[in-house]
């Protein structure tokens, strides 16, 4: 079946629990998308972004490693990562970064579904 439609994980919470949620919706997602015909993207902004640099959210961060490793594109705003100082950790982890606002229009001209958690 041919990829056709995007959904995008707009994870923006920064409450333990949603976390944990976004990354297990997100791998669970993943196991499925391209057999039904669509693509996984994840974007992590505002408060889900600065527990990316948090090392006692530990479990998201290593369910975003996961999807990384899994081939899932996991990208996050730009802008908030230079304020975080956090541009070059997350470049290592294969996060990409992109302009908050660049990325929503982005979605918004794909025509993408974006859920956000």
């Amino acid at each position: 079946m041919t990829t056709s439609r995007t959904i995008v994980l707009n994870v923006v919470t920064g409450a333990t629990d949603n976390l944990v949620g976004a990354v297990t919706v997100a791998g669970r997602v993943a196991e499925v998308a391209r057999s039904r015909g669509a693509r996984l993207e994840v974007f992590i902004f505002a408060a889900a972004q600065r527990a990316l640099t948090d090392p006692g959210k530990t479990v998201f961060n290593e369910g975003v490693d996961t999807l990384v490793s899994g081939g899932v594109p996991v990208s996050a705003c730009t802008n908030f990562a230079r304020k975080l100082g956090a541009e070059g950790d997350l470049l290592d982890r294969g996060i990409r970064l992109e302009p908050a606002r660049d990325a929503y229009l982005r979605f918004t001209l794909a025509g993408a579904t974006v859920i956000s958690l």
